[in-house]
């Protein structure tokens, strides 16, 4: 019995011993990992939550929004946002307040007919192919003009003056005497003479006829055997005299010009149209022409060429219009006012208000809910006035910031979003594309740090 009571007591302080030894190292254990938990939680720096429809709101523990009621959520720095997170940094909240303080208006994106209208400042000229000139077609003197005045009507069946020229005078002999010799050979045996006589009358009649000399008049000649000591001179073309050159007892050479005649029947309009909205203008469209000389009407006419070359002065393309003028009324040289208007049918529009054009992108803000918008990149086609044609970006019946867009914009910019229309325009690199906005500002700027947040709606809520 002895030797037992010997035995436990050694026993009794080694199994002591070894449960202090085990206490220890647990408690070692659990201190340690309550130290790495504090410091991680240290190294991950506060969570702080936000409100999704007032970003403005921040606080260090979860609730509800004191101005909405919704449920905060987490604010995510950095690569911990997921993509819903991410989309909602780009939007954009705006109270009904501060809605009306900066003046935002929103329309409705609607489908409608759209008709572009190009308006052009054009100069009347003569049309080039109703033009002509008199000339004479012999040497001599002028013995009478029948036309002495500009501005005269003249026909291709009147003469317009008569010229004497010894040269057409012995053209007029020479084809009498080749007639008569004709005559006299034609009855000859020799089938060679005999047809002699016809090829000199037809060379004969050849010359009379260069030197302007008519069929009427050669048979004239021929019936009345006298040569005409003065030859008329009559016009290519009917029109109005527009140039008087040549006087009574004036000599002139082969093919000096005595009268300008244009027909101003039709004219042309040539329009000066910009180099952005020529690419609209096809040939045999129709132009709308006023003029301050006839208030109230307006003359039609048609695109016949678009010139292939730009003023490098004035940055505009020529435009031809070919315009029928009855009554004379328009004159060369007259201004005139162009109105062309080009169907681009039916298209989705919004106002030229509503986009925000950066020089790079094009964008409009979208109204998801009563007062929360969201920047949206959109491709814009032709403006039709107050209106501008939307190519893709945007659905018909959102809506769109028709006022106030530049004033969302900065707001954006204020609360560090990365969806403004400026955000990034510094040049972002490729690689940080993927990565979300930590409250970058405009050109790059970092923001400041934000302020301690305390519990309650005040001052230190608001994150401006």
């Amino acid at each position: 019995m002895k030797l037992s009571k010997k035995v436990a007591i050694p026993l009794a302080v080694v199994l002591l011993a070894a449960l202090a030894g085990g206490g220890y190292f647990l408690w070692q254990q659990k201190q340690g990992g309550k130290a790495a938990g504090k410091g991680d939680k240290t190294a991950k720096g506060p969570v702080l939550y936000t409100c999704a429809m007032h970003p403005f709101i921040i606080k260090d523990k979860p609730g509800t929004c004191p101005i909405c009621g919704m449920q905060l959520i987490k604010k995510i720095e950095g690569a911990q946002a997921d993509a819903k997170e991410l989309a909602m940094i780009g939007h954009v909240s705006l109270s009904p307040t501060q809605q009306v303080m900066a003046n935002v208006a929103t329309v409705q994106v609607e489908k409608m007919p759209l008709d572009k209208e190009i308006n052009a400042v054009g100069i009347i000229q003569y049309d080039q192919a109703r033009q002509g000139k008199v000339t004479a077609w012999v040497a001599g003197r002028i013995d009478r003009l029948h036309v002495n005045r500009v501005g005269e009507y003249v026909t291709k069946n009147r003469a317009v003056a008569e010229v004497y020229s010894p040269d057409l005078v012995s053209a007029q002999q020479e084809y009498l005497l080749a007639v008569r010799s004709r005559e006299q050979i034609k009855s000859s045996p020799i089938q060679s003479i005999s047809q002699g006589g016809e090829g000199l009358v037809a060379s004969a009649r050849q010359r009379l006829k260069l030197m302007g000399v008519k069929d009427n008049q050669i048979d004239g000649l021929e019936k009345s055997g006298q040569p005409n000591i003065r030859l008329s001179i009559y016009t290519p073309l009917s029109g109005i005299v527009i140039e008087k050159i040549a006087l009574e007892g004036q000599y002139v050479n082969v093919g000096d010009p005595l009268f300008n005649v244009a027909d101003l029947s039709v004219v042309w309009m040539e329009a000066e149209v910009y180099e952005n909205e020529f690419p609209f203008v096809k040939m045999g469209q129709k132009v709308e022409i006023v003029s301050q000389s006839y208030p109230g009407k307006t003359f039609s006419g048609r695109v016949s060429y678009i010139y292939p070359f730009l003023d490098p002065k004035t940055r505009t393309v020529k435009v031809r219009v070919e315009i029928p003028n009855p009554g004379l009324k328009l004159k060369p040289d007259m201004f005139v006012n162009a109105r062309l208007k080009v169907p681009l049918g039916d298209s989705l529009a919004v106002p030229v208000t509503a986009v925000i054009d950066t020089g790079k992108r094009q964008v409009v803000w979208v109204e998801m809910q009563p007062g929360m918008f969201e920047p949206r990149d959109v491709k814009v086609g032709a403006r039709v006035g107050d209106n501008i044609q939307i190519l893709s970006g945007v659905q018909a019946g959102e809506k769109v910031a028709s006022s106030g867009g530049y004033l969302i914009d900065s707001e954006a910019q204020l609360k560090g979003g990365s969806g403004g229309a400026h955000a990034g325009h510094g040049g972002a690199k490729p690689e940080d594309k993927g990565a979300p906005a930590t409250g970058a500002g405009h050109e790059g700027h970092t923001p400041a740090a934000p302020a301690p947040k305390k519990n309650g709606l005040d001052m230190g809520d608001m994150k401006m």
